[in-house]
């Protein structure tokens, strides 16, 4: 694990990106909200805040932060694909692009497997089923924190 002891805490925002090819009639049913499971965005939403809140848990030498809000937005972008764009904030001595990319992956992983039994092929595969693209959109890096500055005066 990094040593970040001596940085300040300020305040840290990332906000991480990614996709889910899906067949247009399982998109379809998710506008329809016919998914036997239930409504995969609503749940990407909820899977994706535990995630972001498990990070350090899941990601080795991934610092434990206190996490200030979780924000997950999962939308149909096209007949046969969804985003879902996740954002971090904390106010900590690092940042918070894991946090972001885990929120992201998983809620795009619970998608997917709350849709598997209309993907699957007739050979039980999903040829057409993709999660691509996850990555880091931004993140922000504020300047010193308050508790800097009282600490210099």
């Amino acid at each position: 694990m990094v040593d970040v002891s001596s940085k300040p805490k300020v305040f840290r925002k990332a906000t991480a990106t990614g996709i889910i090819k899906l067949k247009t009639q399982t998109v379809d049913l998710i506008r329809k909200g016919k998914i036997a499971k239930g409504d995969p965005l609503y749940a990407a939403k909820i899977a994706g805040i535990l995630a972001a809140k498990k990070t350090s848990a899941l990601v080795p030498l991934c610092h434990p932060l206190p996490l200030t809000n979780v924000e997950i937005a999962a939308k149909i972008l096209s007949r046969s694909s969804i985003e879902v764009v996740s954002t971090v904030k904390t106010e900590a001595q690092t940042g918070v692009e894991m946090e972001a990319l885990v929120a992201t992956a998983v809620s795009l992983l619970t998608i997917w497997d709350m849709v598997k039994q209309y993907e699957k092929d007739a050979e039980g595969q999903y040829p057409s089923t993709v999660i691509e693209n996850i990555r880091v959109v931004k993140k922000i890096k504020e300047g010193i924190s308050v508790e800097r500055k009282h600490k210099k005066a």
